[in-house]
């Protein structure tokens, strides 16, 4: 209903519609009074992602309308409940879809898709979904997640992002049971097929799109994780989320669990602790491992996961706060049920002392004092949307760890004493586009400076640059050139009034 009359005669549609013309404005409120509406979150995902289907623009004007209110949706923590309910929820495919048994066509596949400049793939295999395991097809609820953030939150126009589920079969047996399950029925295959399906989806995406393509992965199990990212980091432009999106977010030294993001945090950590001067040995002796069993040291065979709710009790918390004039809390696990403590136990226990941050989103906590506090959320939203706007406006070609520890760098000099004193540790998510921007910005000069943006010539305001691509959800005027109005402009006219 925002057609203009003269577009509508153009489409030929006029007569089609109620005679109201509606702008944009009005288009986001009868969303929102919609969504009000709806019984419960997943019920809300499923309405915003059949307007993501309906109306694209209309859908990026909602979501950044009030991102702290929508990004709990479309993201983290729904997201999660959302996957587990995949199959029961499909409508419409959003995507690709590669099979094991796809090997020898990935690159006709590719050419399925209608978009040919595509600049960042987000792709899964659907094994470690958050913290809820092997979803296997319905993992696919995590990449249109992912780049639906990088649009809403880097700026990132959608049809330059792709995402996509590798279908290797799921060892999740409630799944295979499930007749609306829409997957691969079988048991997952590993081994050579599994990798020989990696090699070749790789290769087909650069010769598709481009060495320059961003290919991030996002959710394989630890077994496949850190295996690939060494395998094809210094090969293809390519990153894990998981394993470095998450590792600017903390500066811990002790970590509960083992998980992917704990190991990328400590190897960033250490970089850091070596860029100002600290020997590497000395560096890793101050970071210690911890799963719900115990230490970790080398001998170690335990295989401990995320996801350990209320693994931060009182008395850590309180030992946390005895030796820390302010102590930071990462509660990182997803979704908020897995989270090692609340936003409230952290302040409570610390007596408004500590700095929270976690995985899903808390609400604001009121002591009894009457400080009020505001949780931050340790999200990599803050971190994959800024480095992906980077590395494909620069086009940079190999991601090294240096361009996370710049993006780090960058995030931590946005936080301001005002928000320290709210209890934030990072900047509100309503900033969140400036912010990626800005980390943007910071990486571009950094890649330039080290010869590792492609791009020339070299622009000489990064920041400038970065907001001429920023997507807009401006609705564009429809032109037909093969459209004559009518010969009696009268009738034109008459539908005007």
């Amino acid at each position: 209903m925002a057609f203009s009359l003269e577009e509508r005669l153009q489409l030929g549609v006029h007569g089609l519609l109620p005679p109201c013309f509606v702008s944009q404005d009005i288009q986001l409120l009868r969303v929102l009074k919609n969504y009000d509406m709806k019984r419960d979150d997943l019920d809300r995902y499923i309405f915003l992602m059949g307007l993501q289907d309906r109306s694209e623009k209309l859908f990026y004007r909602v979501l950044m309308s009030d991102i702290e209110r929508f990004m709990p949706i479309i993201y983290t923590p729904t997201v999660g409940l959302a996957c587990q309910q995949y199959s029961l929820i499909f409508r419409r495919p959003r995507g690709l879809f590669i099979t094991i048994h796809d090997r020898g066509h990935i690159s006709t596949i590719l050419q399925n898709w209608p978009e040919k400049d595509v600049k960042a793939v987000c792709v899964t295999d659907g094994e470690r979904i958050l913290g809820l395991g092997d979803l296997g097809c319905n993992g696919m609820g995590i990449p249109v997640g992912k780049l639906a953030l990088y649009t809403a939150c880097g700026g990132m126009p959608p049809q330059q992002c792709l995402p996509v589920m590798l279908d290797v079969g799921t060892d999740n047996e409630t799944l295979l049971k499930d007749p609306l399950y829409i997957g691969l029925r079988h048991k997952r295959v590993r081994g050579q097929a599994y990798d020989d399906l990696l090699d070749e989806f790789m290769k087909a995406v650069s010769d598709r799109y481009g060495m320059d393509c961003l290919i991030q992965f996002e959710d394989f199990a630890n077994v496949n994780a850190f295996r690939l990212l060494s395998k094809y980091r210094n090969k293809y432009c390519t990153f894990n989320d998981d394993i470095q999106g998450n590792s600017v977010l903390l500066c811990l030294f002790v970590f509960i669990v083992p998980v992917q993001a704990a190991m990328g945090i400590a190897e960033l950590i250490t970089m850091a602790m070596e860029k100002e001067g600290l020997p590497r040995e000395q560096c890793v002796r101050k970071i210690w491992m911890v799963d719900s069993k115990g230490l970790i040291v080398k001998v170690c065979k335990s295989s401990s996961v995320a996801a350990v709710a209320g693994a931060f009790s009182e008395q850590i918390i309180r030992d946390m706060a005895s030796f820390n004039e302010r102590p930071i809390i990462f509660a990182l696990s997803n979704p908020t049920s897995k989270a090692e403590c609340t936003a409230e136990q952290c302040y409570t226990f610390t007596e408004g002392r500590g700095i929270f941050a976690s995985g899903s989103p808390f609400d604001s906590v009121t002591l009894p004092s009457g400080m009020t506090f505001y949780p931050g959320q340790g999200n990599n939203a803050y971190i994959f949307p800024g480095v992906g706007l980077a590395v494909t406006a620069g086009a940079i070609r190999c991601i090294t760890e240096e361009i996370f520890l710049v993006a780090a760098e960058a995030l931590a000099h946005l936080v301001t004493e005002d928000d320290l004193a709210e209890g934030r540790l990072y900047p509100p998510l309503s900033s969140i586009r400036d912010v990626s921007i800005k980390l943007a910005a910071k990486i571009l000069e950094y890649a330039y400076e080290n010869n590792m943006a492609t791009l020339r010539p070299e622009p000489s305001d990064k920041e400038a640059y970065l907001r001429t691509l920023t997507y807009s959800t401006d609705y564009e005027e429809f032109v037909a050139d093969s459209y004559r109005w009518p010969e009696d402009s009268m009738t034109v006219q008459s539908c005007k009034l």
